[in-house]
């Protein structure tokens, strides 16, 4: 449960974050019961509710509160039962998920990184997501088909494996790199063929191969 002042604190910054982007409610509401404090490194508390990206080690960012709103917003969560999400990192992502679908799957290729947001999920009761270190772009074919998929790292390319984990219906959310821009990109599966639009510019670190133990 979110004590009422960080409420306060995550009222505010969804209210910001509403001037820029319309929400939804069930996204707004997501926004607010997160405590994105427990997901900023300490030296860094004092900036947590403001809308900006910050570094939470392993040259790694969590990501602004208004993109993380927007990249949910874009998967259309509503009536969906779960998302993988590709690139944990501090986890704050992941745990606005939870508040929108019964189950999130998220991994991360930096095994430090997962163990400390795992600890933050168990720490604030986060008992529906579930993680794994791996090289996100393989996904997790055992809970696979998935209802939707977010990428929280920039892409070339998007593994065929990863459609093929994908459920018909579903969709894709992807920062994908054209060219000297990064573009979030929404990828709907329907009738087996991948369908493709672009939405906005963005910033993201990009994905990387492999695993670090």
């Amino acid at each position: 449960m979110t004590d009422k002042v960080t409420i306060i604190k995550t009222t505010r910054m969804a209210e910001e974050i509403a001037k820029k982007f319309p929400l939804r409610d069930t996204i707004k509401n997501a926004i607010i019961q997160t405590n994105r404090e427990a997901f900023v490194p300490l030296s860094m508390r004092h900036n947590a509710y403001r809308l900006d990206a910050l570094p939470i080690g392993a040259q790694q960012y969590i990501s602004s509160p208004l993109t993380v709103a927007k990249m949910t917003q874009y998967l259309s969560p509503e009536g969906c039962d779960n998302v993988l999400e590709i690139g944990c990192g501090s986890g704050y992502q992941a745990a606005v998920l939870s508040r929108v679908f019964r189950r999130v799957f998220t991994i991360e290729r930096i095994e430090s990184l997962l163990l400390e947001a795992k600890e933050r999920f168990r720490h604030l009761k986060h008992g529906n997501i579930h993680t794994r270190t791996d090289d996100g772009q393989n996904g997790w074919e055992q809970y696979a088909p998935f209802d939707r998929i977010l990428f929280s790292a920039s892409a070339r390319v998007i593994p065929q494996k990863l459609f093929d984990q994908l459920k018909e219906g579903g969709i894709l959310i992807a920062p994908m790199e054209r060219g000297r821009e990064q573009i979030i990109t929404r990828f709907t599966k329907q009738g087996g063929k991948i369908m493709e639009d672009s939405l906005e510019v963005c910033d993201f670190v990009p994905i990387c191969d492999g695993v670090v133990r």
